[in-house]
């Protein structure tokens, strides 16, 4: 078996967010959330978000909670959603690395899902 290397800069988080895109976007639970986003504008800032949350990068400038309010007016995010974002989110990080990063990087959501879920909830 192929030895998986940790998440350790910015292009391996582009290779997560581009390989867990590939995989959600046809997803029937969720993938309904990314068919019309403007994706030479959203993966360059999600690939900044996530530097920010797992390498301390401060390049980061948005409002992801905002965003996602905004989002769950038009179509409504339930914890089923969340649940399935994760699921798939885990299975990416697992497919391609493995380390202390990795780990933090199924940690993390799991804890921002949990507040984004109350917040689009009772916003």
């Amino acid at each position: 078996m192929e030895s998986r290397a940790d998440i350790t800069d910015a292009a391996d988080i582009d290779r997560l967010v581009r390989a867990f895109y590939a995989r959600v976007r046809p997803d029937a639970v969720i993938g309904h959330f990314f068919t019309e986003l403007d994706w030479d504008h959203h993966i360059p800032r999600i690939v900044s978000f996530w530097c920010m949350v797992l390498l301390g990068d401060p390049g980061y400038q948005g409002d992801p909670m905002t965003a996602h309010i905004l989002l769950s007016r038009k179509q409504p995010m339930l914890a089923e959603h969340f649940a399935q974002w994760l699921m798939h989110w885990e299975a990416t990080v697992d497919d391609l690395f493995a380390g202390a990063r990795a780990d933090e990087a199924k940690q993390r959501p799991r804890t921002i899902a949990a507040v984004m879920a109350h917040k689009v909830k009772s916003a």
